[in-house]
Protein backbone atom coordinates (compact mmCIF):
# COMPACT_ATOMS: atom_id res chain seq x y z
CA UNK A 1 0.00 0.00 0.00
CA UNK A 2 2.82 2.42 0.29
CA UNK A 3 3.64 5.04 3.26
CA UNK A 4 -0.14 5.90 3.53
CA UNK A 5 -2.73 4.69 5.10
CA UNK A 6 -6.10 6.12 4.12
CA UNK A 7 -9.30 5.21 6.50
CA UNK A 8 -12.37 3.75 5.12
CA UNK A 9 -16.12 3.59 6.81
CA UNK A 10 -18.22 1.20 6.86
CA UNK A 11 -21.84 1.65 7.16
CA UNK A 12 -23.88 -1.64 7.25
CA UNK A 13 -26.15 -2.50 9.81
CA UNK A 14 -25.10 -6.43 8.66
CA UNK A 15 -22.66 -7.32 11.11
CA UNK A 16 -21.90 -10.74 9.12
CA UNK A 17 -21.17 -8.10 5.90
CA UNK A 18 -19.36 -5.94 8.00
CA UNK A 19 -16.91 -7.82 9.57
CA UNK A 20 -16.23 -9.56 6.66
CA UNK A 21 -15.75 -5.57 5.55
CA UNK A 22 -13.51 -5.06 7.70
CA UNK A 23 -11.25 -8.11 7.73
CA UNK A 24 -10.68 -8.01 4.08
CA UNK A 25 -10.02 -4.21 4.15
CA UNK A 26 -7.13 -4.32 7.35
CA UNK A 27 -5.44 -7.56 5.66
CA UNK A 28 -5.18 -5.00 2.67
CA UNK A 29 -3.57 -2.07 5.26
CA UNK A 30 -6.54 0.07 5.43
CA UNK A 31 -7.71 1.75 8.74
CA UNK A 32 -10.98 1.05 8.99
CA UNK A 33 -13.78 3.12 11.15
CA UNK A 34 -17.48 0.98 11.73
CA UNK A 35 -21.42 2.57 11.98
CA UNK A 36 -24.82 0.29 12.19
CA UNK A 37 -27.47 2.81 11.34
CA UNK A 38 -27.45 6.00 9.38
CA UNK A 39 -27.65 8.09 12.42
CA UNK A 40 -24.72 6.54 13.95
CA UNK A 41 -22.80 7.53 10.41
CA UNK A 42 -23.79 10.94 10.99
CA UNK A 43 -22.36 11.05 14.48
CA UNK A 44 -18.92 9.45 13.52
CA UNK A 45 -18.28 11.29 10.08
CA UNK A 46 -18.41 14.49 12.60
CA UNK A 47 -15.90 12.77 14.17
CA UNK A 48 -13.92 11.63 12.01
CA UNK A 49 -13.53 11.88 8.13
CA UNK A 50 -12.82 8.92 6.70
CA UNK A 51 -10.93 9.24 2.98
CA UNK A 52 -13.96 6.41 1.62
CA UNK A 53 -17.17 5.00 2.42
CA UNK A 54 -18.74 1.87 1.86
CA UNK A 55 -22.66 2.46 1.99
CA UNK A 56 -25.12 0.23 2.45
CA UNK A 57 -28.80 1.52 1.53
CA UNK A 58 -31.05 -0.57 3.95
CA UNK A 59 -30.26 0.77 6.76
CA UNK A 60 -32.19 1.57 10.39
CA UNK A 61 -33.07 4.93 11.06
CA UNK A 62 -31.33 7.42 7.90
CA UNK A 63 -31.23 5.76 4.98
CA UNK A 64 -28.35 5.31 2.84
CA UNK A 65 -30.22 7.83 0.32
CA UNK A 66 -30.81 10.63 3.01
CA UNK A 67 -26.83 9.87 4.26
CA UNK A 68 -25.74 10.37 0.58
CA UNK A 69 -27.08 13.89 0.43
CA UNK A 70 -25.33 15.18 3.90
CA UNK A 71 -21.59 13.52 2.66
CA UNK A 72 -19.53 16.23 1.28
CA UNK A 73 -16.13 15.70 -0.84
CA UNK A 74 -15.67 12.19 0.26
CA UNK A 75 -16.23 9.81 -2.23
CA UNK A 76 -18.70 7.27 -1.61
CA UNK A 77 -19.31 3.49 -2.93
CA UNK A 78 -23.16 1.64 -2.47
CA UNK A 79 -23.06 -1.35 -1.62
CA UNK A 80 -26.38 -2.73 -1.98
CA UNK A 81 -29.33 -5.64 -2.29
CA UNK A 82 -31.27 -3.39 -4.54
CA UNK A 83 -30.53 -4.52 -7.95
CA UNK A 84 -32.83 -2.17 -10.65
CA UNK A 85 -30.57 -0.14 -12.76
CA UNK A 86 -33.09 3.05 -12.08
CA UNK A 87 -32.07 2.86 -8.47
CA UNK A 88 -28.63 2.89 -9.27
CA UNK A 89 -29.13 5.51 -11.62
CA UNK A 90 -30.24 7.34 -8.84
CA UNK A 91 -28.14 6.66 -6.55
CA UNK A 92 -24.74 7.37 -8.75
CA UNK A 93 -26.95 10.67 -9.71
CA UNK A 94 -27.54 11.87 -6.18
CA UNK A 95 -23.74 11.69 -5.56
CA UNK A 96 -22.55 7.99 -5.23
CA UNK A 97 -18.68 7.53 -7.13
CA UNK A 98 -19.95 3.99 -7.42
CA UNK A 99 -22.38 1.31 -6.88
CA UNK A 100 -21.83 -2.44 -6.23
CA UNK A 101 -24.40 -5.35 -5.97
CA UNK A 102 -24.76 -8.01 -3.21
CA UNK A 103 -23.49 -10.20 -3.31
CA UNK A 104 -19.82 -9.23 -4.90
CA UNK A 105 -16.63 -10.21 -5.25
CA UNK A 106 -13.71 -8.96 -2.96
CA UNK A 107 -11.28 -8.33 -5.96
CA UNK A 108 -13.66 -6.60 -7.96
CA UNK A 109 -14.44 -4.45 -4.73
CA UNK A 110 -10.95 -3.63 -3.72
CA UNK A 111 -10.26 -2.66 -6.97
CA UNK A 112 -12.99 -0.29 -6.89
CA UNK A 113 -11.44 1.49 -3.71
CA UNK A 114 -8.32 1.64 -5.46
CA UNK A 115 -9.50 3.44 -8.14
CA UNK A 116 -11.34 5.76 -6.15
CA UNK A 117 -8.49 6.67 -3.79
CA UNK A 118 -5.64 7.06 -6.61
CA UNK A 119 -5.76 10.41 -6.54
CA UNK A 120 -6.91 11.12 -3.61
CA UNK A 121 -4.59 12.37 -0.21
CA UNK A 122 -4.62 11.31 2.82
CA UNK A 123 -6.77 13.01 5.61
CA UNK A 124 -9.37 14.48 3.28
CA UNK A 125 -7.21 16.56 0.94
CA UNK A 126 -3.78 17.54 2.94
CA UNK A 127 -0.38 15.60 3.88
CA UNK A 128 -0.26 18.08 6.69
CA UNK A 129 -1.55 16.85 9.87
CA UNK A 130 -2.36 19.31 12.91
CA UNK A 131 -3.12 18.97 16.81
CA UNK A 132 -3.29 21.65 18.95
CA UNK A 133 0.13 22.71 18.90
CA UNK A 134 1.51 20.25 16.94
CA UNK A 135 2.31 19.82 13.02
CA UNK A 136 3.37 16.98 10.80
CA UNK A 137 3.66 17.46 7.57
CA UNK A 138 4.11 13.49 5.92
CA UNK A 139 5.57 14.59 2.50
CA UNK A 140 8.29 16.71 3.76
CA UNK A 141 8.80 14.40 7.04
CA UNK A 142 9.29 17.61 9.08
CA UNK A 143 7.68 17.63 12.69
CA UNK A 144 7.04 20.88 14.98
CA UNK A 145 5.39 22.22 18.31
CA UNK A 146 4.61 25.72 18.57
CA UNK A 147 6.78 26.87 14.96
CA UNK A 148 10.12 24.53 16.70
CA UNK A 149 11.13 21.73 14.41
CA UNK A 150 10.90 18.11 16.27
CA UNK A 151 13.35 15.74 14.95
CA UNK A 152 12.13 12.03 15.30
CA UNK A 153 13.43 8.98 14.57
CA UNK A 154 11.71 6.89 11.62
CA UNK A 155 9.77 4.60 14.41
CA UNK A 156 8.55 7.68 16.31
CA UNK A 157 7.55 9.88 12.87
CA UNK A 158 5.82 6.62 12.08
CA UNK A 159 3.71 6.41 15.40
CA UNK A 160 2.66 10.22 15.65
CA UNK A 161 1.66 9.84 12.36
CA UNK A 162 -0.48 7.22 13.07
CA UNK A 163 -2.17 8.87 16.43
CA UNK A 164 -2.32 12.11 14.57
CA UNK A 165 -4.25 10.52 11.42
CA UNK A 166 -6.88 8.97 14.12
CA UNK A 167 -6.74 11.91 16.94
CA UNK A 168 -9.69 10.33 19.20
CA UNK A 169 -9.28 6.96 18.94
CA UNK A 170 -7.02 4.67 21.48
CA UNK A 171 -4.81 2.74 19.25
CA UNK A 172 -3.61 -0.44 20.70
CA UNK A 173 -0.09 -1.99 20.74
CA UNK A 174 -0.82 -4.94 18.10
CA UNK A 175 -3.02 -2.46 15.62
CA UNK A 176 0.00 0.03 15.75
CA UNK A 177 2.53 -2.25 15.24
CA UNK A 178 0.75 -3.30 12.02
CA UNK A 179 0.17 0.08 10.85
CA UNK A 180 3.50 0.93 11.09
CA UNK A 181 5.38 -2.02 10.07
CA UNK A 182 5.43 -0.99 6.22
CA UNK A 183 7.87 1.87 7.54
CA UNK A 184 9.44 0.77 10.00
CA UNK A 185 9.65 -3.14 9.79
CA UNK A 186 12.34 -3.28 12.84
CA UNK A 187 9.86 -1.97 15.30
CA UNK A 188 8.75 -4.92 17.96
CA UNK A 189 6.43 -4.47 20.76
CA UNK A 190 9.23 -4.88 23.33
CA UNK A 191 10.47 -1.90 21.90
CA UNK A 192 7.27 -0.13 21.11
CA UNK A 193 6.97 1.96 25.03
CA UNK A 194 10.77 2.88 24.41
CA UNK A 195 10.10 4.16 21.09
CA UNK A 196 7.09 5.69 22.52
CA UNK A 197 8.48 7.16 25.75
CA UNK A 198 11.59 8.68 23.39
CA UNK A 199 8.49 10.21 21.46
CA UNK A 200 6.66 11.91 24.17
CA UNK A 201 10.03 12.97 25.56
CA UNK A 202 10.98 15.07 22.74
CA UNK A 203 7.85 17.02 21.92
CA UNK A 204 7.57 17.77 25.83
CA UNK A 205 10.80 19.23 25.37
CA UNK A 206 9.44 22.22 23.73
CA UNK A 207 6.80 23.34 26.08
CA UNK A 208 6.29 21.26 28.93
CA UNK A 209 3.20 19.55 27.69
CA UNK A 210 2.42 15.89 26.93
CA UNK A 211 0.99 14.78 24.06
CA UNK A 212 0.61 10.99 24.00
CA UNK A 213 -1.27 9.50 26.75
CA UNK A 214 -1.28 5.66 27.58
CA UNK A 215 -4.50 4.32 28.37
CA UNK A 216 -4.21 1.53 30.59
CA UNK A 217 -4.68 -2.30 29.59
CA UNK A 218 -5.67 -1.22 26.06
CA UNK A 219 -3.45 1.22 24.27
CA UNK A 220 -2.51 4.89 23.00
CA UNK A 221 -3.82 7.99 22.08
CA UNK A 222 -3.53 11.71 21.55
CA UNK A 223 -4.04 13.95 25.06
CA UNK A 224 -6.92 15.39 25.04
CA UNK A 225 -5.95 17.51 27.97
CA UNK A 226 -2.40 18.07 28.37
CA UNK A 227 -0.88 19.17 31.42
Amino acid sequence: MGEYVYTIAIVDDDCYIGNMLEEVLRKARYSVLRAYSGTEALLLFGQQRPDLILLDLMLPGLSGEEILEKIRDIPVIVISAKVDIENKVNVLLGGAADYLTKPFEIDELLARITVQLRSRPIAGGSQLLTFKELSLDAESHRVSVESTDVHLTKTEFAILKLLMRNPRQVITKSVMLERISSDTPDCMETSLKVHISNLRKKLREVNGKDYIEAVWGIGFKLKEDYV
